[in-house]
């Protein structure tokens, strides 16, 4: 052996050591130790290199890629002996449906492994991190990898969210628009019917949101929310429908009626008070529906009613009974046959007034 790369470590009688340096491929093959007796004896080992595979390269992404647009990025890396093994992962998971390829190098001796991903640029994947990572034994344990993050142009997606899923008149009612885009979407326009907004003293517009106060009927229609951005423009609508405030108030009066007024004494007032009720639960079948609590107002109203008429019922009573109240004694008089004139028979009766006991009566 001659060369500077090789040094004499030990020699003695019984070992004979040697150390190479900066190993190479052509350090590869068969070693031979000979002791020179009678006869020659010789010993024969095969030193195996291991090619280490250089770091690997990401080919093929441009950037910024459009939503839609075809993707194929390659990982390459050369040297490797045996062949290295190229896996490719998307935010630490990894990513099966490749290609790989090895192909054996000019010296014959190491190789070129290569492996292609292939997909569709989708906006969930602006953003993500794409690495190819290379294992091979001469890399004891730690793999080389190459990363490469995606950037991917699409066009704004649009969202309206409400602040009042049933807006009443009179109320105040804030629709924002939610754009989502890359690149950002230019501030957003807001229209109504296909039209400007009518009525901008009450129909505030602040950025993505749109405040609308003091709600009436003709405020009723579709609100459109439209965002763009250099790689295009959507929109999305919304139906605003303002209720009446007496339709959503009318139940809260049903429900103390109904058991107030049946311990009346009025017959009168029970049956209007039940028919009613009745027609407004025919009127609006959910009545009953959301209530929490009694009308304070009606129930009170109701007992005076019923204090009232019982008052004028025993008033009524009293003075019926009042009228038939006391005793009455009649006599027919006597003599009065014999009596000259209808004085002297009425003074002679036996049972005159004048004599009679005089009667008192007493009211409770």
């Amino acid at each position: 052996l001659r060369d500077n790369r090789i040094e004499l470590v030990r020699a003695s009688w019984h070992e004979l050591s040697i150390s190479v340096s900066d190993v190479s491929l052509s350090d590869e093959g068969q070693y031979t130790c000979s002791l020179f007796t009678m006869p020659v004896k010789t010993s024969k080992a095969f030193l195996t290199v291991l090619g280490v595979p250089e770091k690997p390269q990401i080919t093929g992404f441009t950037s910024p890629v459009m939503e839609g647009e075809r993707m194929q990025l390659t990982c390459k890396t050369s040297g490797s002996k045996p062949a290295a093994d190229i896996r490719w992962f998307k935010n630490d998971k990894e990513v099966k449906d490749v290609k790989y390829l090895k192909e054996e190098d000019a010296n014959r001796k190491t190789f070129t492994v290569s492996s292609t991903l292939d997909f569709l640029a989708d906006r969930n994947d602006d953003g993500a991190v794409l690495s190819c990572r290379v294992d091979h034994e001469s890399l004891n344990s730690t793999p080389q990898i190459a990363m490469q993050v995606l950037e991917i142009h699409y066009t704004p997606l649009v969202k309206i969210i409400s602040s009042n899923s049933w807006p009443e008149e009179g109320q105040t009612i804030i629709l924002t628009c939610e754009s989502k885009g890359k690149p950002v979407p230019e501030p957003v326009l807001w229209t109504k019917d296909g039209g400007e907004l009518p009525d901008p003293e009450r129909m505030v517009v602040n950025g993505r949101i749109l405040s609308i106060s003091f709600l009436n009927k003709t405020d009723n229609g579709t609100y459109r929310c439209e965002a763009k951005n250099p790689i295009g423009r959507n929109s999305t609508e919304y139906v605003l429908i303002v209720h009446d405030v007496f339709n959503t108030l009318l139940p809260t009066t049903v429900i103390p009626s109904l058991t107030t007024a049946t311990v009346t004494t009025n017959v009168a007032l029970t049956t209007s008070t039940t028919t009613s009720a009745t027609a407004i639960s025919a009127r609006d079948p959910n009545a009953l529906a959301g209530q929490t609590g009694p009308d304070h107002a009606l129930i009170g109203g109701i007992v005076a009613v019923v204090v009232f008429v019982t008052l004028c019922s025993i008033i009524l009573l009293g003075r019926y009974l009042a009228r038939h109240k006391g005793t009455y004694l009649t006599n027919e008089a006597k003599g009065a046959e014999d009596a000259p004139d209808a004085d002297t028979a009425i003074i002679n009766a036996e049972g005159s007034q004048v004599n009679a006991e005089e009667k008192k009566e007493y009211f409770i």
